[in-house]
């Protein structure tokens, strides 16, 4: 088939021709730069629409700066807009590129045309040079006098965005006092605005420099001016009105016809269509009347309805926000929104974290008269398919059983649960019995019926395995079957892999034991055999701790482990009154969404144990109290590789390990075989000075004599200086120099993992053995560390890279030496170090 012909049609304007579309783009756009022909300016439209398609999705089009530029020589308000996006976008990270701009768009702020003098000047601000700020000095003392409000709005911004380019030159040009002016005198409200809220900032940053800010930040809150604004009120825009709304928040009233005629004035705005306006008006309200008891619960009757409203007028996301402060106030005053209740029902299409906030409100207003209801709508949550849902809806009905409202129907409910036969069901509805047990012991014998009927092979989740095992300790006399059970449980004890089941298993067995001794005794050995070899430190010590008090004094043990109990009253709040408070204060705030006052999730000490420095350059030291700590110093770029950072600010949570010498009872995942010894020989109190007194025990429980520990392996030839010192530069030096001369994979004890909780444990553990550490990062399960040591006679070192799994309990270990001789001696004095992390 013939090729079709060719045509000589010339390619248009802005269609590339194949040589690379921004090369092409930039030729094409430097033809229509000077050219004054019809149709000009929509092919520089079409030109630069491609241009801005490019630099959106991260094509460098930087290339056609100057190109850009000359084509912006027009009156065409689209392209100007356009040319603009382009220049704000490049100039800050190319100074040079910048210094092209100054001079079209000085010309652009002079313009006739008021919306590009004001695009102009917005621009021109938006560059953030430091060397340009001089010609931002003119320009702007021009916008904030010109004619067109517009102007006078972007200068006022503009003001604030130089001071933050440079706080002297903005000071120094008087322009504060020049927005104090425009603020009181200029017609149009949104210039007032803007000048408040540049004010605010600029007097608010500069008050800790002088006094002269700071009584000029006062007079922000001074009775003429809030008056002004107030009396201007209606005249803002709903962003405006905001801003104003949150200064006089902070104005405080000379007496209280001050408050009524404020509260008068600004009471339509309850019902604005904007929830940002209800919101900040409803903070200045309950601000307003917090010393006036009687006025503050009338303004909560007042606000009700307007927060009702804006929940279900608006998106999730709005609902959300909005039922994220109607549940702080339902948490203050529960009371008033009793008889609402319906309104928190949830709806079919509201996603997950709407309904579960909704489920909170329900909670906190369920009192005598609304529970049945309640609880009634509840329970048709529990049947829901969605598994979130129906777990959230029985936590529910748990907590208003807990609240002692209509307990009889409530734990009958509870009980219902357990008979669906679903997991997720009966996993929280056993959580929630044990609560319940806790509070309401006169329910034991109606509850234990029902739960003694739960095999515990059915229930998998780890919390709700841990209350069915708590309530078979707690009432082993009552469930025929719970010694059995339990040994069941212990028999798969290597199986279990929550700590938090195998604490609860401990203690559970040790009550039965008291309770029915005959039939526990052969499971009581095996778990506390198992216990004590356990690799988890808190299951560990609290398996030694049984052994020791068992062994002490039975009755004693008895008296700790399983002492007369009283009903517990009020479980503790996960939130203090102090922090509820704070919150309030921070009304109409992303602090009311978190539930959290706002230093919690601003503040870099709030951050938690593991938040990890951006820079690459600060090391983690090992001990930062000793001799021979080497100072954090910053490394050298092309070094940053090398070395994992941690914060400076890193907290050590490591747990402190077992430090005394004990015997502990064997355990091979065998149940031990009981000896027929008599019970009364538990009461034997032990001598000092008698080896054989620790027998009784030992023998009755058939854990037999404790194994005699292997001795210790005779420690390496090789010693270390215990005041070794290197530098990170000569470290990082001799890590490039050096080969490796052992690399290779050892195992951690299962023990040391355990405490290991952040670096600083094995850190610490290390020092011990003259090895020290220069570096160390990661979070759990991996960390990384960088050791060293140095021979005690003579000046050779020996560099450790040593990256731990806690996991997997392995570690990877790559050894760097100056003397290649002893390298294998030093690789078994660190690995002989190594295994005895979690027993010294």
């Amino acid at each position: 088939m013939a090729p079709p012909a060719q045509t000589n049609r010339s390619p248009s304007p802005s269609q590339p021709s194949g040589k690379g579309e921004v090369s092409d783009l930039k030729m094409q756009l430097r033809q229509l730069a000077g050219s004054r022909a019809p149709g000009t300016d929509d092919a520089k439209r079409e030109l630069f629409k491609k241009v801005i398609s490019c630099m959106t999705i991260g094509i460098d089009v930087s290339s056609v700066f100057s190109e850009m530029v000359m084509c912006s020589a027009t009156s065409d308000i689209v392209l100007k807009k356009m040319c603009y996006l382009y220049v704000g976008n490049y100039a800050k990270n190319n100074p040079d590129l910048a210094l092209l701009t100054i001079n079209f768009l000085q010309r652009d702020c002079k313009d006739e045309d008021p919306m590009i003098r004001g695009l102009a000047l917005r621009s021109l601000c938006s560059l953030r040079v430091t060397n340009l700020v001089e010609y931002l000095v003119g320009p702007l003392g021009a916008g904030l006098k010109d004619s067109n409000s517009y102007v006078r709005t972007v200068a006022a911004m503009g003001v604030l965005k130089l001071y933050h380019i440079s706080e002297s030159t903005c000071m120094d040009a008087d322009f504060p006092a020049t927005l104090k002016h425009l603020m009181l005198n200029d017609r149009e409200a949104q210039v007032v605005a803007n000048c408040l809220c540049a004010l605010q900032e600029i007097w608010g940053l500069e008050a800790t420099k002088s006094e002269e800010a700071s009584t000029e930040r006062e007079t922000l809150l001074s009775k003429p001016l809030i008056y002004y604004l107030l009396n201007r009120f209606k005249e803002f825009s709903e962003w405006a009105q905001c801003a104003v709304l949150d200064l006089v928040s902070k104005y405080v009233p000379s007496d209280s016809n001050e408050i009524f005629d404020m509260m008068n004035l600004l009471e339509d705005r309850l019902q604005h269509a904007n929830g940002a306006v209800v919101l900040a008006t409803i903070k200045l309200f309950l601000q307003l009347t917090l010393s006036m008891a009687d006025i503050h619960q009338q303004v909560y009757e007042r606000i009700k309805a307007p927060l009702l409203t804006l929940v279900s007028s608006g998106g999730p996301e709005q609902s959300y926000a909005v039922l994220s402060h109607l549940h702080l106030l339902v948490m203050r005053a529960p009371y008033i929104f009793s008889a609402d209740y319906k309104h928190f029902y949830c709806q079919y299409n509201e996603p997950f974290y709407v309904k579960k906030l909704k489920l909170e409100m329900l909670t906190a207003v369920a009192n005598e008269s609304n529970t049945y209801e309640i609880v009634t709508e509840l329970c048709e949550y529990a049947a829901n398919v969605d598994i979130p849902m129906a777990r959230e809806s029985i936590r529910a009905v748990g907590k208003i059983a807990l609240q002692q409202y209509d307990v009889n129907a409530i734990v009958d409910r509870l009980l219902q649960f357990l008979e669906m036969e679903k997991d997720h069901v009966t996993a929280e509805t056993l959580v929630l019995v044990k609560d319940l047990l806790r509070k309401y012991p006169q329910w034991s014998h109606d509850c234990i019926a029902v739960v003694g009927n739960i095999s515990s092979k059915n229930v998998q989740e780890p919390k709700a395995k841990a209350a069915l095992i708590w309530m078979l300790g707690e009432y082993a006399q009552d469930m025929q079957d719970a010694p059995y059970v339990l040994e069941s449980l212990i028999e798969n004890w290597e199986e279990e892999h929550s700590a938090e089941v195998r604490l609860h298993l401990l203690t559970a067995v040790v009550k039965c034991f008291f309770r029915r001794p005959p039939e526990t005794q052969k499971a009581l050995g095996a778990a506390l055999a198992a216990g004590v070899n356990d690799f988890h430190q808190d299951v560990h010590d609290r398996a030694l701790l049984y052994y020791r008090l068992l062994q002490y004094n039975v009755s004693i043990a008895e008296r700790v482990v399983n002492p007369p109990k009283q009903a517990v009253s009020v479980f503790a709040d996960t939130q203090s009154n102090e922090i509820k408070d704070r919150i309030f204060d921070e009304f109409n705030s992303l602090s009311v969404v978190y539930q959290k006052p706002s230093y919690m999730f601003t503040d870099k000490e709030h951050r938690g144990p593991f938040a990890f420095s951006e820079e690459i350059g600060n090391l983690s030291l090992g001990e930062e109290s000793t001799d021979n700590a080497v100072p954090a110093q910053r490394i050298e770029a092309n070094d940053k590789d090398l070395l994992l950072s941690t914060s400076d600010k890193e907290e050590s949570k490591g747990s402190i390990h077992n430090s005394s010498a004990y015997s502990a009872p064997g355990y091979d995942g065998s149940l031990a075989a009981p000896s027929q010894t008599d019970l009364v020989s538990l009461d034997y109190k032990p001598t000092p000075n008698v080896p054989s007194a620790t027998f009784a025990i030992n023998d009755l429980l058939g854990l037999g004599l404790p194994a005699a520990a292997s001795p210790p392996p005779p420690p390496p030839v090789l010693k270390l200086n215990t005041k070794a010192a290197l530098e990170p530069n000569a470290f990082q030096q001799k890590w490039r120099q050096l080969p490796i001369s052992t690399s290779q994979e050892t195992s951690i004890n299962p023990q040391g993992v355990a405490i290991m909780t952040s670096p600083q444990t094995l850190i610490h553990h290390m020092q011990g053995h003259s090895i020290h550490c220069i570096a160390s990062g990661g979070q759990a399960p991996n960390f990384k560390f960088f050791f060293y040591a140095q021979k005690a006679e003579e000046p050779s070192t020996y560099l450790v890279e040593c990256v731990v799994n806690a996991s997997s309990c392995k570690v990877q270990l790559k050894i760097k030496a100056d003397d290649q001789s002893t390298s294998q001696a030093f690789s078994e004095l660190f690995q002989s170090a190594l295994s005895k992390f979690g027993f010294s």
